[in-house]
């Protein structure tokens, strides 16, 4: 028996067949929906502070999704590498996830390195088809990033024994022009989170706190 090759495209009953360009595409969305951007360096809160803003918008009735860079790398960005165009190609992911949560009326939180400009600019005019984008720069240097790591890879990559590690071998280019930057070395966790939410609150993204 021949075996059939497989093809990228589905089969119809009438035998016709529909290529990925073709899937039909709505134009309607849910209203409310938008993207948090958090990026800067390995250590530098982005994760902490992702988990403390998801959690007060969720009290607030917001529909919340979290992108984490870790995690995704885990399930929808599995076998790539830390090459530039991998960092890319994983940033280019998140990005149309997250422009796919916006439109439906999710509070997406995507807390990733995401080390190149080009790339987070792609992601915002991914997002901005269906809602708004806020980039958040957690900022800390690498020095105290280093001193924050448990996992000791900092320690590694000043050693030589991983190549490619962002912030020190491999560049991190600061935001130009972000919504908000918040340097963590003079903010906790709990008040980085709070000026991230009152920045969403300025731009009219959740609604304000009603005083008891």
């Amino acid at each position: 028996m021949t075996q059939r090759e497989p093809t990228s495209h589905s089969a119809q009953p009438n035998g016709q067949h529909i290529y990925g360009h073709e899937h039909p595409e709505s134009e309607h969305r849910r209203d409310g929906g938008f993207t948090l951007w958090i990026t800067g360096l390995s250590g530098s809160g982005k994760t902490t502070i992702a988990h403390l803003v998801g959690g007060e918008l969720d009290r607030r009735g917001c529909i919340v999704e979290y992108l984490d860079g870790d995690t995704v790398r885990t399930n929808l960005s599995k076998g790539l590498g830390f090459s530039k165009e991998d960092r890319d190609t994983n940033i280019e992911r998140i990005g149309w996830v997250a422009s796919r949560l916006t439109r439906h009326g999710a509070a997406v939180i995507a807390a990733a390195i995401s080390p190149y400009e080009e790339a987070r600019r792609n992601a915002r005019e991914l997002v901005e088809e269906w809602g708004p984008f806020v980039e958040v720069h957690v900022a800390a240097s690498v020095e105290e990033c280093a001193r924050r790591d448990v996992k000791g890879l900092y320690a590694k990559a000043f050693a030589g024994e991983i190549k490619g590690f962002t912030g020190v071998d491999d560049p991190y280019e600061e935001p130009s022009s972000p919504d908000l930057r918040i340097d963590t070395e003079q903010h906790e966790p709990e008040e980085s989170a709070r000026i991230i939410v009152a920045k969403l609150e300025e731009l009219g993204l959740v609604p304000a706190e009603v005083a008891a």
